[in-house]
């Protein structure tokens, strides 16, 4: 169930492909100011597990990978602790903060309100046009999951998402909904590579937009709610599986 990063041990991560600050996308790959990008490159390889739960983050290895000086990468990490991504240890250092469940289930609960709501209201206001873009959408997650493609698969799961919270009109709601659904985000990927719950969640995708295309509310609501919960029941045991991942009670 647990997907690579996941699975491996810290020291064997560390060993894979060098230095652990390796595993950081260029810095070419994003846009703003060199702080910035540092931010999104960190970011992502925490959201993405390339950096473990409880790993430390070393600003020296940082720096020397990216070519870069300590005061971007400071200003990154204040930015990821911020967003309760990193913990920083006075005279210990800096490491991946580890997954709670209580902020995992306060995430969950938050982006179910959300997104009820804003599919809701979407069943009563939706356009062809936008029933194309959602079909469009679950023909390629279908041939995702044929190809077996996981990664393909999770970045068109948000983005069908993203499309439903941008039907609403309201400019500020998916940006709102990602930072609610941020711990999440990063312990579902512990479950996205199975399989199984990956062709579960093409179905429950179906099942929405089905409840879309024939502008039912009260379906949309409920399909909705069925497909965000499914996450939970998935999650919950792998605290007790891996609780080197999860903080301390």
């Amino acid at each position: 169930m647990l997907s690579g990063a996941a699975g491996t041990s810290q020291p064997q991560k560390a060993a894979e492909g060098g230095a652990a600050a390796a595993r950081l996308a260029p810095l070419e790959a994003y846009e703003g100011s060199l702080a910035t990008r540092v931010y999104q490159s960190l970011k992502d390889a925490i959201l993405s597990l390339e950096y473990q739960p409880g790993e430390i983050l070393r600003k020296g290895e940082i720096c020397d990978h990216l070519g870069i000086s300590r005061s971007p990468v400071s200003e990154a990490v204040t930015r990821l602790a911020a967003e309760g991504l990193v913990d920083v240890v006075p005279q210990a250092g800096t490491f991946v903060a580890r997954f709670s469940m209580s902020e995992i289930r306060e995430g969950a609960f938050l982006r179910e309100a959300l997104e009820v709501a804003a599919v809701e209201k979407v069943a009563e206001t939706v356009t062809e046009e936008q029933l194309v873009a959602l079909r469009r959408s679950l023909r390629i997650q279908e041939a995702l999951v044929q190809d077996g493609d996981v990664a393909g698969f999770y970045k068109l799961d948000a983005e069908m998402h993203e499309l439903i919270l941008s039907f609403t009109g309201y400019r500020r709601l998916a940006q709102i909904a990602e930072t609610s659904w941020l711990q999440v985000n990063r312990a579902r990927r512990l479950v996205l590579p199975n399989r199984r719950r990956i062709t579960e969640t093409l179905e429950e995708h179906r099942a929405i937009v089905e409840a879309l295309e024939a502008r039912d509310p009260a379906a949309a609501r409920a399909a909705t709610r069925t497909h965000l919960r499914q996450l939970l029941r998935y999650l919950e045991p792998l605290e007790r599986e891996h609780p080197e991942l999860f903080q301390r009670r």
